[in-house]
């Protein structure tokens, strides 16, 4: 890309100066009183698409917060890049943690500090600077449209209906999305899969009262004690789940991904240390890695009933409760786990108790092959700014949207982020180093370069 470093170069402090009126809007979705910031977001977003070149930016409507939608079409023939990305940021508490005000965004050591200077204002700006040198220098080699949404952070509740309205005008060839983490700096990789998630909670019914334990104990099911014991058939001694049917759509990882991935820098002893933990445990025959990125899992996130106050109190607890969690593997369909689980777990309970399992949420997960186009160029923009390179990871977070762009569009997502996991994300003093974000900038062109040229 003929003047990149050039334009970069001079044009730093108005693009940081822009990112940061960005950032001072509050735009936190989860907070009604906020409602009125999510449309100033979506204003500023429209504005910084029509001074970046698009042809054309609206502001849509829906049940919730606004989308910005932008387009500029040079020629129907060629390919088109939908970039998505989200203008609403996550809540601040607890604020007496924060060393700066989160939504006065300020630099120090060479990080801009600020909610929403990673995830996702400062990667998604990126795209747009990008896009904009490449139709200011005319080096723009295909179509682009732009989606910007304000409810990520609240699962996206509104964006699946506004894609099956919206499929003509959303028609692209590839999703292009920066909202996920490079392994470490200087270490590009590439997001290639995300776990989808089921969630339940469960309620557990013994006595129709709560008991004295010495009148009743032995003689009557304590709720708490069976709820413990079913949770713990869950797994067996080599950390599989034993949920009959659980493992049937799970496709098993190539033994060249796989390969891949294992060139993923990672220090199991420095792992360890930083969670004080003296063992991991998992799935037997699988990395640390592989478990969290390519593998199942199953969780309780939350367990309790009888009396959890000061002192003692000796009861016999008339219920039991627990949130349970179960991370998926593409190809996994969230609802029929959810189904798997409530049968297997209700069919176990003994006649002493009585279980109800309610799924509460989930999702489904999302891979993206490497021999695909869309990955080959993603992997060479970074090599050639990097120098190296990129590895191909597997995320065992979520973002349920992007498998949704699949079922609802048809088309792939490239997670090509730049995050760090030192940005500390959703956290107090969340911030993204400056390298990490001219970079950005400087990879991005080159991607609808390659990509361009693998479509021909």
């Amino acid at each position: 890309m003929e003047g990149l470093k050039t334009y970069i170069s001079e044009n730093k402090d108005r693009f940081l100066a822009e990112l940061f009126d960005l950032l001072r809007i509050p735009s936190i979705s989860s907070i009604e009183s906020h409602k009125p910031d999510m449309y100033k977001a979506a204003e500023m977003w429209k504005k910084i698409l029509v001074d970046g070149g698009v042809d054309k930016a609206e502001i849509f409507e829906t049940a919730g917060n606004p989308i910005t939608y932008g387009e500029k079409i040079i020629d129907p023939k060629l390919p088109t890049v939908m970039v998505y990305a989200h203008m609403d940021v996550m809540p601040v508490d607890p604020i007496e943690l924060w060393d700066s005000k989160p939504f006065e965004p300020t630099i120090k050591d060479g990080k801009i500090f600020g909610r929403g200077a990673d995830d996702d204002k400062g990667q998604s700006f990126m795209h747009a600077k990008a896009f904009e040198f490449m139709v200011k220098t005319n080096q723009l080699p295909c179509n682009v449209k732009f989606l910007i949404e304000g409810e990520e952070e609240v699962g996206s509740v509104h964006l699946p209906q506004f894609c099956e309205e919206h499929k003509e005008m959303l028609k692209s060839d590839v999703i292009l999305v920066s909202d996920t983490s490079m392994i470490a700096p200087g270490i590009p990789s590439i997001t290639t899969g995300l776990r989808g998630l089921a969630y339940w909670e469960v309620e557990v019914t013994g006595p129709n009262r709560d008991l004295h334990s010495g009148l009743f104990g032995g003689a009557v099911a304590n709720p708490i004690n069976v709820l413990t014991k079913m949770i713990a058939q869950m797994t067996d001694e080599e950390g599989k789940i034993t949920v009959p049917g659980f493992y049937d759509d799970v496709i098993e990882v190539t033994p060249a991904e796989r390969q891949k991935m294992a060139q993923a820098p990672f220090d199991e002893e420095n792992y360890k240390e930083a969670l004080d933990v003296k063992e991991l445990s998992g799935e037997k025959g699988y990395t640390t890695s592989e478990r969290t990125g390519i593998r199942p899992s199953f969780d309780i996130c939350g367990i309790w009933g009888g009396y959890t106050g000061e002192g003692a109190k000796t009861v016999l607890p008339s219920k039991a409760y627990a949130k349970i969690s179960s991370r998926l593997v593409p190809n996994q369909d969230h609802h029929k786990i959810a189904d798997l689980f409530k049968t297997h777990f209700e069919s176990i309970a003994p006649g002493s108790v009585k279980v109800e399992v309610k799924s509460l949420h989930g999702g489904q997960g999302y891979v993206c092959p490497i021999d695909l186009p869309e990955y080959q160029a993603a992997e060479k923009a970074y090599e050639t700014v990097f120098n190296r390179k990129p590895v191909p990871v597997r995320s065992g977070g979520s973002i349920p949207i992007i498998s949704t762009f699949e079922d609802i569009l048809g088309v792939k997502s490239i997670l090509m982020g730049f995050g760090l996991e030192s940005d500390a994300i959703h956290s107090p003093n969340e911030n993204y180093p400056l390298e990490q974000f001219f970079t950005g900038i400087e990879a991005i062109p080159y991607f609808y370069e390659n990509y361009v040229e693998l479509k021909k």
